[in-house]
């Protein structure tokens, strides 16, 4: 049968910013542990991806770990993963401004380097490699860790009657505006100044097309593939590319993440319900602002609510990493005669003292509030 123009001949997953070795002070250290484990466990999955769409290569577009020099056992468990990938599959590693190529870096140590596979490859300098079906990889790594040079300006621009299938790997920002300051620049045409088919890079933590009108030829930020923080826009993916023998690329966004990373505010009770009555929140980094004033019931059942969602003695936390931010959760003062007229004297005294100096110590408000339920609960036993 004749080749037809678009056959695919090549195929390629194009990953980044996995910053393996991340830290999360913010959250607490169990948590902070798990989100540091996820940037390993992400891994297992992008690389199954590339084995089932069955690849030719795997391209890395830096800023694989946090910084150049990642504690050891992040560097163990990169080199795990990569002795279980399949061998007749080329994997180029390069690195970004965070993790760049320095003389002391984790790239450059032996022990590490002794334990990658044949088929994985350190970009060290501009390089160009052979790819299959005679497709051409142009790689430029980071080895500072700012520069306000392109680094497709390494790459060497298209000879005429060259029809070969060119493809980029660099790590640094696009911009638009002549005079924005950035760090290592990437022009927006560079793919087209350079007569590439495809330009993998990396940097922004969401999957993108740079310019996002231009399909062809595609310029791609894959995102980084688990999430790392809340304001990121499209994290969590792979690009899985397909390239014809017309030199047309279709590009796949391939959603690899375990974490989806939520905001989410309740100023009503009703917020706080339909939150718990989520079925998705294991899989939910969570930051939940809240802000309630509420009736004595209304506040027990907030509290109640509150505690189901972060998990305690009795009961695993319903959210998976929970950030709670409690501007306001208070009692409504105008609504305490509801379950105070009953009360004996003695006690509604202590609720008009209470009440009088709510305004000047917050924490007379809660002591009404355990009033309250010392009441309930005497007239329930």
């Amino acid at each position: 049968m004749k080749p037809q123009e678009d056959d695919i001949v090549l195929k390629l997953l194009h990953t980044a910013d996995w910053h393996l070795g991340r830290r999360f002070p913010a959250f607490g250290t169990e948590a902070s542990m798990t989100l540091s484990r996820a940037r390993t466990d992400v891994l297992g999955r992008l690389f199954r991806a590339a084995e089932r769409h069955r690849v030719d290569a795997v391209l890395c577009a830096g800023d694989l770990f946090d910084d150049a020099n990642p504690p050891q056992e992040f560097r163990d468990a990169l080199a795990s993963v990569l002795e279980q990938t399949a061998p007749e599959r080329p994997i180029f590693l390069l690195p970004g401004n965070h993790d760049p190529f320095l003389p002391d870096s984790v790239w450059a140590d032996p022990v590490f380097r002794k334990r990658l596979p044949k088929h994985v490859t350190v970009v060290e300098a501009a390089t160009t490699y052979a790819l299959p079906h005679g497709a051409k990889l142009f790689a430029v790594p980071c080895v500072s860790r700012a520069g306000q040079a392109d680094p497709t300006a390494s790459i060497p621009r298209r000879e005429p009657g060259d029809e070969g299938l060119r493809i980029g790997l660099v790590h640094g920002s696009t911009f638009d505006a002549a005079d924005a300051q950035t760090n290592f620049p990437i022009s927006k045409d560079a793919a087209v100044d350079r007569g590439l088919d495809y330009l993998a890079i990396g940097d922004t933590h969401g999957f993108r097309f740079i310019p996002p009108d231009r399909p062809h030829p595609p310029t791609i930020y894959p995102g980084a593939p688990e999430p790392t923080a809340f304001d990121e826009r499209d994290p969590g993916h792979v690009a899985v590319v397909f390239l014809t023998r017309a030199r047309r690329s279709q590009v796949q966004k391939e959603r690899v993440a375990a974490w989806t990373w939520e905001e989410a505010r309740a100023t009503s009770l009703t917020d706080l319900r339909q939150l718990v009555a989520r079925s998705d929140l294991r899989s939910r980094v969570l930051r939940l602002t809240v802000d309630l004033t509420l009736d004595a019931p209304g506040l027990e059942e907030a509290e109640r609510l509150l505690r189901q969602l972060e998990g305690d003695a009795a009961r695993p936390a319903m959210v998976g990493v929970l950030d709670l931010r409690t501007e306001r959760l208070e009692l409504d003062l105008s609504t305490s005669d509801a379950w105070t007229t009953e009360l004996p004297e003695v006690l509604q005294e202590a609720v008009r003292r209470l009440k009088a100096q709510a305004a000047a110590q917050p924490e007379a408000k809660r002591a009404l509030f355990h009033l309250y339920q010392a009441t309930r609960q005497k007239k329930a036993s």
